[in-house]
C-alpha cells in the first residue's frame, strides 16, 4: 500500500515560470498554461509530448469493451509545434497482457520512456487532445518511477487551438536520454490487495467512471456495478464543462468534502483500464493527498472475474 514517502517530489525540480496561475495547488509546478508554453516552445531544456489515444466503445463485447485507436494520424496533421508523439499501447503497455494499458515492469518502463526522448535533463509536458486523462496517465506512470520534472498542459490540445495558438505538422522525435528510475511500486494495487481494502476502514475506493456505470446501469466492463463499498467521483467531475481545464481548487475539494473523502485515508483510485483514474490521483496530489495508489486493471480485470464481489444501486 501507498506511503508518505511515495507522495513526495523525488527530484526536488520545480518550474514555477511556468506553474498555473491558479492557487491552492500543492504542487502547480505540474500545470503549465498555455500562453507560458507558447512562449517556451524553442527553449531546448524543455520536451513536449502529445499523449492522445482514442478509445471507440463496444458495449456489445464485454470482453473487449473498447477499440484503442492510436492519436498519431491526428497528431500528424496538426500538433503543438516542437512536440514529439506518445503512443501509450503501442510502445508504454504491456503487450502480453489481457487487459488495455497494462503498466509494463518498471525498470522496462523506464527503458521504454528513456527510448522515446523522455527523461533527464528534460522538463517534459504533456498534452492531449480528447481530455487530460490521457495525458495524466503518462504524468502518472513517470511519478512511479520518480521523475516529476513532468507538467501537464491545462486544457490541452483543445485549449491551445482554442486560443489560436500555431500549429505543425508532420512527425517530431526526439534523441534517447538518461533515465535512472527511483520507483515506487507500493503506488500499483491489484486484486488482492483490492479484496482487503473492501474490509479496510483505513481505505476508501474511488470509482473514476460515470455515474450510471457505477450505480450498474451498464454491462460495458461485462458486470453491472462496483467494486462494493466505493464511492464514485466521474473524472469529469474535475474538469469545466465547457472544456478540458481543471476545475478550481476549491471546487475540487469541495466534490471531495460532499463524500467525506478525507485525507487520513487512504485513498485507491480505479476506472475501466487505469486511465481515467489517474485524473483522479493526479488531482488529489495536488490537493496535498499523500496515500494513495491506482488499481491498474481496474473493472476490465474484476467485472469479468466472477469470482469478485461486485454491487449496485
Amino acid at each position: 500500500m501507498a506511503s508518505d514517502k511515495s507522495q513526495t517530489d523525488k527530484d526536488g525540480s520545480e518550474t514555477s515560470s511556468g506553474a498555473s496561475a491558479a492557487t491552492g495547488w500543492h504542487h502547480p509546478q505540474a500545470i503549465v498554461e498555455c500562453d507560458w508554453l507558447k512562449s517556451q516552445l524553442d527553449n531546448p531544456t524543455i520536451r513536449i509530448f502529445d499523449c492522445t489515444t482514442y478509445l471507440h466503445f463496444t458495449d456489445d463485447h464485454p470482453e473487449k469493451p473498447y477499440e484503442v485507436k492510436s492519436g498519431l494520424s491526428k497528431y500528424q496533421k496538426a500538433h503543438i509545434p516542437n512536440s514529439a508523439y506518445l503512443d501509450l499501447q503501442k510502445d508504454l503497455s504491456e503487450a502480453d497482457s489481457p487487459y488495455r494499458f497494462t503498466l509494463p515492469a518498471l525498470g522496462d518502463l523506464a527503458r521504454r520512456f528513456s527510448e522515446l526522448g523522455v527523461g533527464a535533463p528534460y522538463h517534459i509536458i504533456l498534452y492531449s487532445r480528447n481530455g487530460m486523462q490521457w495525458a495524466s496517465r503518462i504524468w502518472w506512470m513517470l511519478h512511479l518511477l520518480g521523475y516529476n520534472k513532468v507538467s501537464i498542459l491545462n486544457g490541452g490540445m483543445a485549449e491551445w487551438q482554442y486560443l489560436g495558438l500555431p500549429t505543425t505538422s508532420g512527425i517530431t522525435t526526439f534523441e534517447k536520454t538518461d533515465f535512472l528510475a527511483n520507483t515506487y511500486s507500493n503506488l500499483v494495487v491489484f486484486k488482492d490487495d483490492i479484496l482487503k481494502a473492501i474490509e479496510a476502514d483505513s481505505c476508501i475506493l474511488l470509482n473514476a467512471l460515470t455515474s450510471d456505470i457505477h450505480a450498474g446501469e451498464s454491462t460495458r466492463y461485462g458486470r453491472k456495478g462496483r467494486i462494493p463499498g466505493s464511492l464514485n467521483i466521474p473524472f469529469h467531475n474535475f474538469l469545466l464543462s465547457d472544456n478540458d481545464k481543471l476545475i478550481a481548487p476549491e471546487q475540487a475539494r469541495q466534490l471531495l468534502s460532499q463524500q467525506n473523502i478525507t485525507q487520513d485515508k487512504e485513498i485507491i483510485h480505479y476506472c475501466g483500464g487505469g486511465i481515467a483514474a489517474t485524473l483522479n490521483f493526479f488531482v488529489l496530489y495536488q490537493l496535498g493527498y499523500m496515500q494513495m495508489a491506482l488499481y491498474d486493471h481496474s473493472m476490465s480485470e474484476w467485472a469479468m472475474d466472477t469470482s469478485l464481489p461486485m454491487e449496485t444501486d
